[in-house]
């Protein structure tokens, strides 16, 4: 048997509650069931979930501007800048400048955490899925780009001593990449020719489970304002990107509008192709196991007659 398959989700842009990614989760487990129960006696154990929660690291800041500002006197539109307050700060905080990155850092110290209790609880070499939405996709790209990084570089020392020795934590078992509804079209303005795109480390993956090849798909809603296609912005992202994959989701009061931005947790045209990918990958780990299992095992010598 192959090892279970290990996925990661990054929420988006504002306040966010543990188990935002249940509904999610669920439907892939569902999916997963039904297309691989035969092949395993407990299915339910074969991909495990974990969260980050990453906008706990800025909510105490953004709070605390709140409360400086409404300090000052009434605003009008009190519920519009709360809004603000909750997404697009969390956006701006993000950014790392010269004189401060320690939202930055923060955030990428709970992905780091994260993926240590996945490791934990997957397998040390369990082959991992990141699902990354809206803002998450591209905290999710920065972390894995810089993970691929030399000691020394732009991670800082605080993250790297909360990751791990595993193969999982390092980001070398990596094998699958979703995004959803991601704005990392946008923040490639901030480089030149639209910037170099995390590169998924097919060869290290080879060494833990030969024959998985990583895959990133990006999904998007033409309605959804804030996540583009990918692969339009340059050479690099064409070919780190294997499909760009639009999509139509939100409720029928919201597919058809910028508010389909938080319609991809909950639709079943997702969940399908994700749910495949799963499959797939660990298919291919269990025959790729099965295989290894049997060339370890020797024939027994006949004992010899006297």
């Amino acid at each position: 048997m192959g090892h279970p398959i290990a996925i990661l989700f990054l929420h988006g842009i504002g306040r966010t509650e543990p188990g935002y990614s249940r509904p999610l989760a669920e439907a892939i487990a569902a999916r997963f069931a039904r297309s691989a129960g035969g092949e395993t006696s407990d299915p339910q154990a074969q991909v495990v979930f974990e969260e980050v929660n990453w906008s706990a690291a800025l909510q105490p800041a953004e709070d605390d501007l709140g409360a400086r500002l409404r300090a000052a006197g009434p605003l009008h539109f009190g519920r519009l800048r709360g809004f603000m307050l909750d997404f697009a700060a969390d956006a701006i905080a993000y950014q790392p400048t010269h004189a401060d990155r320690s939202a930055y850092d923060a955030i990428h110290a709970e992905v780091a955490a994260s993926l240590g209790r996945l490791a934990r609880r997957a397998g040390d070499r369990a082959p991992l899925g990141v699902i990354g939405h809206s803002l998450g996709s591209v905290i999710a790209s920065n972390y894995l780009y810089d993970l691929t990084k030399p000691r020394g570089s732009f991670m800082a020392p605080e993250v790297r001593a909360r990751i791990g020795k595993t193969p999982l934590e390092r980001g070398e078992t990596l094998s699958l990449f979703y995004t959803m509804g991601s704005p990392i079209a946008l923040w490639s303005l901030r480089y030149p020719d639209f910037g170099v795109p995390v590169k998924l480390p097919a060869k290290r993956l080879a060494g833990h489970h030969p024959g998985l090849e990583p895959r990133w798909v990006n999904f998007y809603d033409p309605d959804d304002v804030i996540g583009y296609p990918l692969k339009p912005l340059n050479e690099a992202y064409r070919e780190a990107v294997d499909e760009d994959r639009p999509v139509d989701v939100g409720s029928w009061l919201t597919r058809w509008n910028p508010l389909s931005h938080t319609g991809y947790w909950g639709d079943g045209g997702v969940a399908d192709v994700i749910a495949a990918g799963v499959t797939e990958a660990w298919r291919r780990s269990s025959a790729i196991a099965l295989v290894g299992a049997k060339k370890s095992v020797r024939p027994r010598r006949a004992a010899s007659r006297v």
